[in-house]
């Protein structure tokens, strides 16, 4: 006997998980949200920032499709859409919009962008960014969210789901919100933040070895002006800033120094900020070389590398927030069914000028640029008689073969049979030996 479970009678099985907050501890008295981490580690803003920007630069695109090996690119004056994106509002480019939807979702995993609609507006005229902390889902539907609550400084605000673009990641235990990749990275920043407070101490006692001093049993009593005088010389030559700071220190009746402190040496001071980046780039999926980190990199690789980011990095990113657009902004404009939306990776993946150009040349067998084109590439006026096509004069349609091609053979026949470079005999030569009465015949 078949069954069917709607969507609703799951939703009735279970409510929305709690909400987890966007904080980190980082020690037993230090609590950051995710934004002061994003701010005061190097890793996590290095990292975000590199996909956010990489991201950004592509350019949006949208296309309606003609037939299966068709399309129409459409710009702002053909379709409210790309017209939309093209200014998403007064104050935000296109740029900024891809940027800060990247650093949210890296921040987050979480991103909004609030629809605003005019009066009589049939679709929506602006995209605004909300602030990932300020937004909170509504609702006991554990799969989406119903609602979303706005939170300012002033008041709150409800919107419903529909006037609202949610991207959000993967999380195991709610799937209304992603988790944010900083929540992975938890012993690695507590490790960084430590290391980083034992460094500002360090650097605030004057960048001075730490120790113990030692006085002998036997020797006389201090007193108590004299103790004072001795501890006040030694913390004027051994921390802060004064004008005795780095000065060399008279110990008194056999006293002893020893030292206590790990230097950064021994600490691995370099290693540990290089481990850092390492893991903050691996929890993003970004090859090494591209953050900076150039111990095992040649030129080779990095090229490779380069091609990885765009494909394998960059890709699912590509891929998610277009079909994120299509699915919650689409609906709202008419005419979209044949309408979708790419980002231009062809841009970063295509190789230089000159592979381009012997790539375009080798295809077509002739030139395929002008020179108003090529005048164009280096901002250069137009010029009379600068848009035909030079074609050499060795190189003819049919007939002869392209500047990259090799020259017929000369036993190659033509199309009446006869040979159009015929062979030549090479001539025989009788040579006469240096030996009397003997000849020889080559």
């Amino acid at each position: 006997m078949a069954f069917v479970v709607s969507a609703g009678a799951l939703a009735a099985l279970d409510r929305a998980a709690p909400r987890p907050g966007f904080t980190l501890r980082l020690s037993d008295n230090l609590t950051q949200d995710y934004a002061t981490i994003w701010r005061t580690q190097p890793g996590v803003r290095t990292v975000v920032g590199f996909l956010a920007r990489n991201l950004a630069q592509l350019g949006l695109h949208f296309y309606r499709r003609q037939d299966d090996n068709d399309r129409q690119r459409l710009g702002p004056a053909d379709h409210p859409l790309p017209r939309l994106f093209a200014r998403p509002n007064g104050f935000t480019t296109p740029y900024r919009l891809v940027e800060a939807l990247v650093q949210d979702l890296g921040i987050y995993d979480n991103a909004y962008w609030i629809k605003v609609k005019g009066e009589d507006a049939e679709h929506p005229e602006a995209l605004l960014r909300a602030d990932p902390r300020q937004v909170t889902p509504q609702g006991d539907n554990p799969f989406a969210a119903e609602n979303f609550e706005i939170r300012g400084a002033k008041g709150t605000r409800t919107l419903p789901a529909d006037q609202v673009v949610h991207f959000r990641g993967y999380n195991p235990s709610n799937g209304r919100e992603g988790v944010s990749s900083i929540e992975s990275l938890r012993r690695i920043l507590a490790e960084e933040w430590t290391a980083a407070e034992w460094r500002e101490q360090l650097w605030r006692n004057g960048a001075r070895t730490s120790g113990f001093l030692t006085r002998p049993i036997e020797a006389p009593k201090w007193s108590d002006t004299a103790r004072n005088r001795f501890l006040s010389e030694w913390q004027d030559l051994w921390t802060g800033d004064g004008p005795n700071a780095g000065g060399t220190p008279v110990l008194e009746e056999g006293m002893g120094f020893t030292p206590t402190s790990v230097t950064p040496e021994q600490a691995q001071y370099i290693e540990a900020r290089k481990l850092t980046r390492e893991e903050c780039a691996a929890a993003y999926y970004i090859p090494p070389p591209m953050v900076g980190i150039l111990d095992h990199a040649t030129f080779s690789n990095i090229a490779e590398q380069h091609k990885h980011l765009y494909q394998d990095t960059l890709g699912p990113w590509l891929v998610m927030i277009v079909q994120e657009i299509a699915l919650q902004l689409f609906p709202d404009f008419a005419e979209t069914t044949d309408i979708y939306a790419e980002f231009n990776l062809g841009e970063k993946l295509r190789g230089s000028f000159e592979e381009q150009a012997a790539q375009l040349q080798t295809s077509v067998g002739a030139p395929w640029m002008t020179r108003n084109e090529a005048r164009g590439r280096v901002n250069l006026p137009r010029i009379e008689g600068g848009d035909d096509l030079v074609t050499p004069l060795n190189v003819l349609i049919g007939d002869q073969a392209s500047p990259t091609d090799s020259a017929p053979e000369p036993s190659e026949q033509d199309a009446a049979g006869k040979a159009t470079n015929p062979p030549t005999p090479e001539p025989r030569l009788r040579l006469r030996s240096i030996h009397p009465g003997r000849e020889a015949e080559a």
